[in-house]
């Protein structure tokens, strides 16, 4: 096979992250976006080059190098908010940066091009929870999904409220904000997960950047497809989908399909080659 079309994902990803961070670097004229933007797009390509060479760790190597990055680096080096409170905090002062650029690439344009390829490669949360024991959801889906709208509106809420009050050394309370948060999403996340016997439950049910995701996630341009003549029927796909997803409906409409992570492993387990 061609290698520019075997490798053709890897190769697009890593050209679009670089487009990003080349221009990001020139408009903004700040160096470290050409280093941030570069070092995702070569940790997601490499992942993906690994994942063609059928590396069973392939996903949870992008994982950790991306997550940790933005987890240890970004948020505790760096002080800066990564999660939704920060998207609010610098959205509010009108000024482009850090996770405004961040949310902005990942979380509400890019998922017209990826999806929800953030909750299965990026996300320090989910890189903790797919350590978890339960991969495949042992239990029907519930009734929750509601739960991430009172999350979203409480971290806006929070932001908004430490605004209108004026309240002094509002970075201190940001940083201190990311601490909390990510120990909070933790613990929850970890209850969840065994509570229900789903590694991401706190995906489905509490986090509220899937408010961000999900719309923009139906028109997504990179979509795992069926070969309907290929396909037997077997099931086996959905079983071993841990966000519940019916990939072998092409319709933009299938069942969970904004919940699609793009972990590939309904791709792995197929035993014709039909997706």
């Amino acid at each position: 096979m061609n290698p520019i079309k075997k490798y053709f994902y890897p190769i697009i990803i890593l050209v679009i992250f670089e487009a990003v961070a080349v221009t990001l670097w020139l408009t903004k004229h700040n160096l470290f976006y050409l280093f941030n933007f570069s070092y995702i797009g070569l940790s997601i390509s490499f992942g993906l080059f690994l994942f063609i060479k059928k590396n069973k760790h392939a996903r949870r190597v992008v994982q950790l190098l991306v997550g940790l990055y933005m987890l240890v680096y970004l948020g505790l080096i760096c002080r800066e908010n990564m999660q939704i409170e920060g998207f609010w905090y610098y959205l509010f002062t009108g000024v482009f940066e850090a996770a405004t650029i961040h949310y902005a690439v990942a979380k509400i344009f890019g998922p017209l091009l990826f999806g929800r390829g953030w909750c299965g490669y990026a996300c320090w949360t989910a890189m903790v929870l797919d350590f978890l024991p339960y991969r495949v959801p042992a239990q029907p889906r519930k009734k929750l999904g509601w739960i991430r709208y009172v999350t979203f509106a409480a971290s806006l809420i929070l932001v908004t409220a430490l605004f209108l009050a004026k309240v002094g050394h509002i970075e201190r309370i940001m940083f201190r904000a990311f601490i909390v948060g990510n120990v909070a999403y933790y613990a929850v996340g970890v209850i969840l997960a065994f509570a229900f016997k789903d590694n991401r439950a706190f995906c489905k049910y509490v986090c509220p950047i899937t408010v961000f995701l999900k719309p923009m996630s139906y028109f997504s341009l990179l979509r795992i497809q069926c070969k309907k003549d290929k396909c037997i029927d077997c099931g086996k796909c959905k079983r071993v989908c841990p966000m519940d997803v019916d990939v072998t409906d092409n319709s933009r409409s299938r069942k969970n399909g904004t919940e699609c992570i793009l972990c590939m492993e309904c791709v792995k387990s197929c035993p014709k080659d039909a997706l």
